[in-house]
């Protein structure tokens, strides 16, 4: 039963759910930025230089061919559309977590705190001021 409560205590502290949390809504950013990427920027950025979809741009370094038994062999490409695309994507997230965390360090960079009051003299202090007064009405 211990391994399981440590197990417990682990999995209950607030940082773990907190990163749970990060992790799901992450997930979920992500796909909105992949749908932003792929259905709304690319294709009028793909229309603007002539028409391309950046999804479907490869460079074929073998096409498709049919072998000796008659099965199809698949080609052989780099997607470098594909590449393109997740180079926006990422684009759009770093600039997205760069502008939460900017608004973060502002919320905590809020005002300073008031400057603590001076301390109070020692016994000591007070006994050589009073001296000091003493002298100054002689």
């Amino acid at each position: 039963m211990g391994m399981l409560s440590e197990f417990k205590e682990f999995a209950m502290r607030g940082n773990v759910i907190d990163l749970a949390v990060g992790v799901v809504i992450g997930a979920a950013f992500g796909k909105i930025v992949s749908a932003l990427v792929d259905k709304v920027i690319m294709p009028p950025l793909g229309l603007l230089i002539g028409g391309v979809d950046f999804s479907k741009l490869e460079w074929v370094l073998k096409p498709t061919s049919v072998g000796a038994d008659g099965v199809e062999i698949a080609k052989v490409s780099i997607e470098y559309g594909l590449f393109l695309n997740a180079i926006v994507q990422f684009t759009i997230v770093a600039f997205a977590i760069f502008v939460v965390v900017k608004a973060i360090n502002r919320l905590r960079k809020a005002e300073p705190p008031a400057p603590a009051a001076p301390p109070e003299p020692s016994a000591e202090a007070k006994l050589l001021a009073e001296i000091r007064d003493a002298l100054k009405a002689r």
